[in-house]
């Protein structure tokens, strides 16, 4: 894709395919039997929806992020890096809106799950602008639509995690073969809601799965200051539930690991986890960039910065089998390439008139200070 000098970690912009990695991306592809099943499944059109879904998250942060240089909006948060995580997810779940399963994103996790659940990048941007039109009518920047299958993310982090055992036991109860979902950073998992969504989902059976997103870092707590163990493998066994490991920049395996953890979800045999090992390429948020790079050695961000989840997607697809065209003859991989060009050609005109349309919102729909109080709720002082 396209890279951005002003906007993308200096390691994206200088990126370019490590001939190891593109080798390794494909191999586990195959790795694993169970998860190579899941993604033999994806058609060609299932190949470039998570394509989309990953350049929508990158390029969504770059309007944010430009937004912030321009004085736009005060700081936002980012996904850079980790989208995969995400999209990944999300696509493996039955996305029917209201009807369909149901995600409670962190901020890092929001952008990508909001819109890739349904909800449009143009609410979403509205969103930050806090505009009368966006789906919360600018209450909050912490943005959700339970019509879309989406809660809203809560400030404390982990936080999310007892309130999405809420829809799952509401799944259970009503006999509902649906899941819910919602990612918990290896920083949250030292809050004691963590430990209690767990251990509320184990004993009651429900059907949540729980990724563990591990981008090795806490705000500015480096994850070997909180966290003892190398990862999180054993974690799952001290609830009872079952853990499985995912490369959380490879897009497939994220897909594909949900896929198994959804499956058994939906048969009746309780919570599920997923460790996803990934990195942070930029700040907390846009305000704390320079403190978060200052927090590892330049060669760790060199080292994840090669393994940026789209690039090594891209190369996948243009090497690999899986034709992207409908049928073209002549050369797959020219004609691939081609493919993804147009696709990101699209899904940039897609976020920047979002972006063009949110920006009128917040000329013209910004919320009537009268409404202040509306769907705002508080217990009466005795």
């Amino acid at each position: 894709m396209r890279r951005y000098a002003a906007y993308d970690p200096p390691e994206y912009v200088s990126w370019s395919p490590d001939a190891g990695l593109i080798q390794e991306f494909a191999e586990q592809v195959s790795a694993c039997p169970e998860r190579a099943r899941e993604i033999r499944t994806l058609s060609s059109a299932g190949h470039l929806d998570l394509y989309r879904g990953l350049l929508r998250s990158r390029l969504v942060d770059i309007v944010l992020a430009r937004w912030v240089k321009q004085g736009v909006i005060a700081k936002a948060w980012l996904g850079t890096g980790e989208e995969a995580v995400t999209i990944g997810a999300v696509h493996a779940l039955d996305r029917r809106a209201a009807d369909g399963d149901f995600v409670g994103p962190m901020i890092r996790n929001s952008n990508g799950a909001n819109h890739e659940m349904g909800v449009p990048i143009v609410g979403l941007l509205r969103s930050y602008l806090a505009t009368e039109d966006s789906p919360l009518g600018g209450r909050d920047v912490h943005v959700g639509d339970l019509r879309c299958g989406v809660c809203p993310p809560i400030s404390m982090v982990a936080a999310l995690g007892t309130v999405m055992n809420g829809f799952a036991l509401a799944f259970r109860v009503r006999k509902e073969p649906r899941v819910a979902l919602t990612w918990v950073g290896d920083g949250a998992t030292k809050n004691g809601e963590a430990h209690e969504a767990f251990s509320f989902a184990a004993a009651l059976s429900l059907p949540i799965i729980f990724i563990i997103q591990n981008n090795q870092v806490a705000l500015g707590t480096r994850s070997n200051q909180h966290h003892v163990p190398p990862d999180f493998q054993d974690w799952g066994r001290a609830y009872g539930i079952p853990l499985q490991s995912a490369d959380g920049n490879h897009v497939l395996d994220m897909y594909a690991a949900t896929r198994l953890a959804a499956e058994y979800c939906r048969a009746g045999n309780g919570p599920a986890m997923i460790e996803a090992k990934t990195f942070r390429m930029g700040g907390h948020a846009t305000h704390d960039v320079k403190e978060a790079r200052a927090t590892f050695s330049p060669d760790l961000f060199q080292e994840w910065g090669r393994r940026d989840p789209i690039g090594l997607y891209e190369e996948f697809l243009a090497g690999s089998e899986i034709d992207l065209t409908g049928g073209v003859e002549g050369d797959m991989e020219l004609h691939n390439r081609a493919t993804m060009a147009k696709v990101e050609s699209e899904v940039e005109a897609e976020v920047e008139s979002a972006a063009e349309k949110a920006l009128v919102s917040r000329e013209m729909n910004m919320p009537d200070s009268d409404t202040i109080a509306l769907n705002v709720y508080a217990m009466e002082a005795k």
